[in-house]
């Protein structure tokens, strides 16, 4: 059987073992104030389920032909608005119970209208 080789950890961090020579760092008894990098702090609301239910919807309506409000351009793929469209069906299922009356509300909205829309998309015909 060979015989095991053996090795020697060196630390080069320059310390010299000395716990008494090294500096101290005692914790503080108060903890530092937060830092003002929050949307609270700043005077903005923080973003909530209702932007992501608008920022779907906003996608589904690009994709059905609706001009992009950022670019002007108009382009149509109704894969993609299939696609947000189930998002906010998925969203309904595993959010319920936990939304708000308002939540809620707009949820329904916005999936009754996109879902309109689409199936007007489809047939190519006009909605009303």
């Amino acid at each position: 059987m060979p015989e095991e080789e053996s090795f020697k950890i060196v630390d080069r961090r320059g310390r010299t073992g000395d716990a008494a020579s090294e500096p101290r760092i005692e914790p503080s008894a108060t903890p530092p104030p937060p830092l003002e990098t929050s949307a609270e702090a700043r005077g903005e609301r923080k973003p909530g389920l209702e932007d992501l239910f608008m920022m779907l919807a906003e996608s589904a309506l690009v994709n059905l032909g609706a001009e992009d409000a950022a670019s002007g351009a108009v382009s149509r793929d109704l894969n993609e608005a299939r696609a947000a469209i189930d998002l906010l069906l998925v969203l309904r299922d595993k959010t319920e119970g936990n939304r708000t009356a308002g939540e809620s509300h707009l949820l329904e909205q916005l999936v009754y209208d996109l879902q309109m829309r689409f199936v007007h998309a489809v047939r190519g015909t006009r909605p009303a």
